[in-house]
């Protein structure tokens, strides 16, 4: 769901000779001794409170070698160069994604002014914001139509490919489809099928460390490659009939499913029950990048890398999205059911499974663990009245703690838990969370506001 804090980015088009350049910009294309080109110029507002540069600019021809939009490894350096200055990747990386994809080219000047009021490192998608928000403007402002789903999947590519953060699509897609008070149900695989649903959200936010996602998405990836393995062997052995394998102990249909199984391309499509029943045992619980690539080779995970020297948690990474994806279709079920109490406390123990599991994988921190324990004794306090208020939170965003939500209900006794909750984790460790509260729209209801110049003819000028 979207939250009320957005990004707005407004872009404008310059013809080069017009181009007001900045001096060190001006100098730079000076000692190139070549006629004004293409330049991009970015400003980010309120820069001053991340710790980051307030500007960015580069020559647009700097994307191009030979006539063609430079790879997406030598982009990847390029903004990596500088740390003040990596941010501006999330920007102009759009620009490049929309060369590379969509056969685009940039003959004026582009101005850009990035203002976003979402928190940064908190889990709330402040970096795919930015890009669907970037990508949004430059795209109209070329006159380019781009629909909200391929507007996301593009905004994926910036994040994996120009800033090298191992992303799925999950952020873009919410700011890019996401509509205001509506949650998104989402597959994402070769095809999206999205679906909205109404539920009332509330998020804390609280920036803590954890371990980093990349290597539990590494994890992942060798679960499903030592599963297809596995998979691939029995239904060898059991076809043949080899090894001493009982004839009875493998029916067609088994045979059929484990067949299934080892060309399996997403975790998520493996059911719990086969999993615990015939893959979970063989697991490892963690495993050396050197000892993987000795016995498979590789994981066949375009956007991470395996650190050969580095040990990786494979059996809670691999399990997190087997069990994940039966709870998010449970939760989707009981949200069109009737609304009871019930109904609310099965949600509730959904989103507590949720955070558990991906604390489990190295995801969760103090932070949100403490915030999740206030949340389970405010529910379970005898002082609260038998009809619930709050009924289940989970850790939410990319990991590494950050943010959570909390299920309760849309009422002046629940706002009043969340505060106390609020108060007491202050009381506790001396920051105070910060409450989202609100939605907005995503950036494919949003639109966007086309701002044209008139000459006023000066006979009619007052």
């Amino acid at each position: 769901m979207p939250i009320r804090e957005a990004c707005h980015v407004a872009v404008q088009r310059i013809q080069p000779g017009k181009q007001r350049l900045w001096k060190h910009a001006q100098a730079r294309q000076q000692s190139k001794g070549q006629e004004r080109t293409p330049v991009l110029q970015i400003v980010s507002y309120g820069s001053e409170l991340s710790n980051r540069g307030p500007t960015f600019d580069m020559d647009l021809s700097d994307f191009m070698d030979a006539g063609q939009p430079i790879s997406y490894e030598k982009a990847k350096h390029f903004f990596s160069q500088d740390t003040s200055q990596r941010w501006a990747a999330y920007v102009a990386g759009t620009i490049l994604v929309l060369m590379k994809e969509l056969n685009m080219r940039f003959e004026s000047s582009i101005s850009v002014l990035v203002s976003s009021a979402v928190p940064e490192g908190k889990g709330v998608s402040s970096s795919a914001s930015v890009e669907v928000a970037t990508m949004s403007a430059v795209a109209s402002a070329h006159g380019k139509n781009i629909g909200p789903r391929d507007l996301a999947l593009l905004c994926q590519k910036v994040e994996n490919y120009v800033v090298g953060a191992p992303c799925g699509v999950m952020d873009q897609m919410a700011s890019a489809c996401g509509e205001a008070n509506k949650l998104l149900a989402m597959v994402c695989q070769q095809y999206l099928h999205c679906m909205l649903l109404m539920i009332k959200i509330n998020c804390l936010c609280y920036s803590v460390g954890g371990a980093d996602y990349g290597s539990v998405r590494v994890g992942a990836f060798m679960g499903r490659k030592i599963i297809k393995y596995i998979a691939s062997t029995m239904a060898s052995q059991a076809s043949s009939n080899s090894n001493g394998a009982n004839p009875e102990e493998f029916g067609q249909h088994d045979i059929g499913l484990l067949k299934a199984e080892a060309s399996v391309d997403y975790l998520c499509n493996l059911t719990p029950h086969r999993f615990e029943h015939i893959y979970a045992k063989n697991l490892p619980k963690s495993l050396s990048g050197e000892e993987f690539l000795k016995k498979y080779k590789d994981h066949n995970d375009s956007a991470t890398v395996i650190d050969g020297k580095r040990a990786y948690a494979v059996k809670a990474a691999t399990r997190h999205p087997i069990y994940e994806n039966f709870r998010v279709k449970a939760f989707k079920a009981l949200l069109t059911s009737s609304p009871s109490e019930e109904q609310l406390i099965a949600l509730g123990e959904l989103l507590y499974q949720c955070h558990y599991s991906y604390s489990a994988c190295g995801l969760g921190s103090d932070g949100t663990d403490r915030l999740i324990q206030l949340v389970q004794e405010m529910q379970h306090s005898r002082s609260t009245p038998t009809e619930g208020t709050l009924y289940g939170a989970k850790i939410t965003g990319g990991g590494s703690g950050g943010t959570i939500c909390v299920l309760g209900k849309n009422n002046v006794q629940s706002n009043q838990h969340i505060t106390q909750i609020q108060k007491s984790y202050q009381n506790a460790t001396g920051y105070k969370p910060f409450v989202f509260e609100g939605s907005s729209p995503g950036a494919g209801k949003f639109g966007y506001l086309k701002i044209r110049s008139r000459v006023i003819p000066k006979q009619n000028k007052k």
